[in-house]
């Protein structure tokens, strides 16, 4: 039974919504999870200025924020973000820059590893930031576990073969082919951390 910690930023709460089905995915496969928030870095100003963020973090006040044991407990992890000009955002950005100490004990290497993310369009810039998460990845030494075209309902979500990715629904609830996708990378990473940590021991 792999441990699968899913780390993730969201404003306004449609990362977030993704972020729950990669994890029920995940725990549907038999897998161990911790589904985590980062730090908000935004001040109070910008907040206030958009009335869905104020609501977004009173909902998540409780949820743990992320942490270096959350990763070092973890077989297989995956990273959400909103798309920032075609980067993560800087609330997930910061926490990853506090990783060193794993990655320099080799704690995160040969573990799986994907990531999802949105915009607010259809080309916003969500494939640049799957693989600006996935260069990491690879300075990790991790296994990135791709969704590809390896299961028809990925083409009714978009087709997206670097990792789950939505366009803001606007107010609306995330289309229930999303949150179908996001539930398949929960699963195919708890799958694929399972064999790595087998081999690992």
């Amino acid at each position: 039974m792999p441990n699968i910690t899913i780390v993730c930023y969201s404003s306004t709460g449609n990362t977030w919504a993704i972020a729950n089905a990669v994890e029920q995915g995940a725990r549907e496969a038999g897998a161990k999870t911790r589904l985590r928030k980062v730090r908000e870095l935004a001040g109070p100003e910008a907040v206030a200025a958009k009335p869905a963020w104020g609501a977004h973090l009173e909902a998540v006040k409780d949820i743990p924020e992320a942490t270096l044991d959350d990763l070092d407990w973890a077989d297989g992890f995956v990273f959400g973000t909103p798309t920032r000009f075609g980067l993560p955002s800087a609330q997930l950005k910061q926490f990853m820059d506090t990783l060193g100490p794993l990655w320099a004990q080799g704690k995160l290497q040969d573990k799986a590893a994907a990531a999802f993310t949105g915009a607010g369009n259809m080309h916003g810039g969500q494939e640049a930031t799957l693989l600006a998460l996935h260069n990491a990845f690879y300075h990790w030494g991790s296994i990135i576990v791709p969704m590809g075209y390896t299961d028809k309902l990925l083409y009714t979500a978009g087709g997206n073969p670097y990792g789950v990715s939505y366009s803001d629904p606007r107010g609306q609830p995330m289309p229930p082919e999303k949150l179908a996708a996001a539930r398949y990378q929960g699963a195919r990473v708890a799958k694929f951390a399972g064999l790595l940590a087998a081999a690992r021991r």
